[in-house]
């Protein structure tokens, strides 16, 4: 007979999650490292007393908002190679909608994260309940449901014994390179508080396998032909270098055959900014250096990449009517991409694979192709240094500046995380990213907001490495929340807070596309409704002080030099706050050096929109589709 233990069904959940693990390469993680949450009467009694039950089995860290500590748990998962990750738990209405964005931004770049949201009673004594939605063509609806197009999986448990195959469900999503990203158990308040006698054998240690599959046979002779065919290959290194960790692979590869290098902004780092074959990024944000050689490269061999609209300009970055496609993906739908020739297997498997077979044929390309992008490699960065270079100290810096100044004080340990606003272009074409997860940018959502609560969760998983949240005020005022976090559980992240009164990436957006940055700057309203007054009246350093956090501030270059310095030695929660160029003027950085496609609008009476318009078109005119 089997042998049972009764509990509720969180209690169960909780006991199961903690000895749940992951294993690749012979080493094993824990799966579900921690849990975040927010009581509220939809879980405090279930998911909360559970939590209470299993502390010395399950972590738990207190968060202020729902989203942000869906945030907390993906940069935990994104520094842990996606083989631990965190779970979040709310209770049922705003509690459990708040997780939408967070799941989005999980699912869409491809990071693990469980989801536990309350729910309304499923056995419906009282029907509505507090913060029920009711709709009246299906009884089986709430709010939990708006999360299903953003989970890669989704249960309700209505009832106890439903737990077990879910969780068993949720756990290999969770584990599968392939399908993982946001996993949503949704538990109904009352299921959540019942008890059932589950079988011990629910409760025992399970490991799930990380694969590495390696290439087909028949995929990789192909792919060989083509590289040694190819007169201008180009690698696009993606974020799934990373995920796999194959670094070393990639390098191995780049070396032996001398193909450049260029990355895209989850995949920056995959090779060290000094690596004779890196590039720099590509894209709508990428180096002139990357940019031109893909526009003559005949062969595009993308390694874990999307082939996003900022990586393709849109599709009409890679010009050379000749040009063929080479994907090595462990996921078929990514492989199959623009038409391309697909190598669906593990980055660092497939890597591998592909340098013991090119190196039979000593597989190389030639000098003046190697001569080529080295040269045109010095010139860009000739162009960082005049970006990042302050003469006079004692003036306001410019946003490339305060770059400039981190970068000259970080090493290999620092983990730079941003994800929205001006900055990711700036630091896509400019950042000298000097370790393989140093450059932590969330540009799949790119979700305002995501910086300082992924920052604790990166800390969380390396918390010997100095870690730094690059915020713009923008997205600061979206939730700054987390750094009450922080402070309570002594999380010694640094906050490089940059003021420039505005939306300065939308506002330079909305002037290239005839919207006079109407709407952009964080001003005073002038007498004809636009924002053009005075900047408002807002200290954000003080904001962040009043939050707990210690607020080191710089008005100057060498303040700023001196600031960072000194935050980076601290062990509390820091703040570096300085004020740089408003949102009405350019960053400084070079400009795009490809095309994004932003639509213009047809018609219009005002001369800028006109103008933008005919550009628009001149673009549109020279993308293509790869068939």
């Amino acid at each position: 007979m089997t042998s049972t233990t009764r509990l509720t069904v969180a209690q169960a959940l909780v006991r199961f999650l903690s000895v749940q693990y992951t294993e690749r390469d012979g080493v094993r993680h824990r799966l579900i490292g921690a849990t975040w949450g927010i009581f509220g009467h939809g879980n405090v009694a279930g998911i909360g007393q559970a939590l209470i039950e299993y502390a010395a089995d399950m972590p738990y860290h207190q968060g202020r908002n729902e989203q942000a500590m869906v945030h907390a748990a993906v940069g935990y998962a994104r520094q842990s190679n996606r083989l631990s990750t965190h779970a979040v738990t709310t209770s049922i209405g705003p509690g459990a909608t708040n997780l939408v964005t967070g799941a989005a931004l999980a699912t869409i770049n491809h990071l693990p994260v469980l989801l536990l949201p309350g729910d309304v009673f499923a056995t419906r004594p009282a029907d509505p309940v507090l913060q029920q939605l009711e709709v009246p063509y299906a009884g089986d609806v709430s709010v939990n449901d708006c999360l299903r197009p953003v989970s890669r999986y989704f249960d309700r448990i209505t009832r106890p014994e439903a737990l077990i195959p879910a969780a068993l469900q949720a756990m290999r999503i969770l584990a599968d390179p392939v399908e993982t990203g946001a996993v949503t158990l949704a538990l109904p308040q009352d299921v959540q508080a019942e008890a059932y006698d589950w079988p011990d054998e629910f409760f025992a240690e399970r490991v799930w396998a990380v694969r590495r599959p390696g290439a087909d046979p028949a995929e990789l002779a192909e792919a060989v032909r083509a590289i040694r065919a190819a007169r201008r290959p180009l690698v696009i290194a993606g974020g799934g270098v990373h995920h796999s960790r194959a670094e070393g692979a990639l390098a191995e590869f780049a070396e032996a055959t001398r193909i450049p290098v260029a990355a895209t902004q989850a995949g920056k780092g995959s090779l060290r900014w000094d690596h004779p074959q890196d590039v720099g990024g590509i894209g709508h944000t990428g180096t002139a250096t990357a940019d031109e050689l893909a526009r003559t490269a005949d062969l595009v061999i993308g390694v874990g990449t999307r082939y996003t609209d900022f990586t393709t300009a849109s599709g009409t970055l890679f010009e050379n009517p000749d040009v063929r496609f080479l994907n090595l993906n462990i996921a078929p739908f990514d492989g199959h991409k623009l038409a391309g020739a697909p190598l669906i297997a593990d980055a660092r498997s497939g890597l591998q694979e592909l340098t013991e077979a090119l190196e039979i044929h000593r597989h190389r390309v030639a000098d003046p192709y190697v001569a080529e992008y080295t040269e045109d490699k010095e010139r860009w960065e000739q162009r960082v240094e005049a970006c990042y270079e302050a003469d006079e100290p004692d003036i306001r810096p410019t946003q490339p500046q305060v770059l400039g100044v981190l970068d000259a004080l970080v090493d290999e340990s620092d983990i730079i995380i941003n994800a929205a606003g001006s900055l990711p272009g700036d630091l896509h074409k400019l950042w000298r990213t000097r370790s393989a997860d140093q450059y932590h940018l969330e540009y799949g959502y790119s979700c305002m907001g995501y910086e300082i609560p992924a920052a604790i969760g990166v800390k969380l998983a390396a918390v010997d490495r100095p870690v730094w949240a690059l915020v713009g005020d923008g997205t600061y005022l979206m939730m700054p929340t987390e750094i009450v976090t922080a402070v309570q559980e002594g999380v010694a992240i640094k906050l490089l807070l940059v003021q420039n009164h505005g939306y300065a990436s939308i506002g330079g957006l909305s002037e290239s596309v005839g919207g006079e940055r109407f709407g952009t700057a964080y001003r005073y309203q002038a007498e004809d409704g636009t924002y053009t007054g005075a900047p408002l009246p807002v200290d954000l350093a003080a904001n962040a002080a009043s939050l707990g956090m210690r607020v080191l501030r710089a008005k100057t270059v060498r303040d700023l030099r001196a600031a960072l310095a000194e935050a980076r030695a601290t062990d509390t929660p820091t703040c570096v706050y300085v004020e740089t160029e408003t949102a009405d003027t350019v960053s400084g950085a070079p400009p795009a050096q490809a095309w994004w496609d932003v639509p213009v609008a047809e018609t219009a009476t005002r001369s800028s929109a006109v103008k933008a318009r005919e550009l628009y078109e001149r673009h549109v005119f020279t993308r293509r589709r790869h068939l």
